[in-house]
């Protein structure tokens, strides 16, 4: 038996696909562009595209604001690529810079950078401002990550 299908946005082309729960670790691929639904790979996130990530995915988004100068940023994005390649099952990953991306990053009042979010059907589950260790911040997610 097939289990229920969840709405999942292309990591490519951000069409909406529907994918059984259980086929998520099988590498569905997108209806449209037929590459695969999910990224292990964080997605760039911008004011154009944020919205339909964050309310149109059944799938938690978590979400690394940052910008291009900032070192703690920097030493930060491959800890942040690392667990989005071991949990691309069970959230999608963006990256969204704050100096090209203002309009989002003001719409949710981010100060200080990096802060990361984890988002569920459009709604703000957690926030963290501040660079954490792999282990710290795989221990954060475990803790704010909304099951599927």
């Amino acid at each position: 038996m097939t289990a229920s299908p969840i709405q999942i946005v292309c990591q490519s082309c951000a069409t909406k696909n529907r994918v059984p729960k259980d086929k998520l670790g099988n590498t569905p691929l997108c209806g449209k562009c037929k590459k695969p639904v999910l990224s292990t790979r964080p997605i760039m996130g911008g004011d154009n595209n944020f919205r339909r990530y964050i309310t149109d995915s059944d799938l938690p988004v978590v979400v690394d604001f940052w910008e291009s100068w900032c070192g703690p940023c920097q030493q930060f994005a491959p800890i942040f690529e690392h667990v989005a390649g071991d949990l691309s099952t069970k959230a999608c990953f963006m990256k969204l810079d704050t100096e090209q991306n203002q309009t989002t990053a003001g719409g949710y009042n981010i100060r200080s950078i990096p802060t990361l979010m984890i988002f569920h059907h459009g709604k703000e589950v957690a926030r963290l401002s501040g660079a954490l260790p792999k282990t710290q911040f795989q221990q954060w997610l475990a803790q704010n990550l909304p099951n599927i």
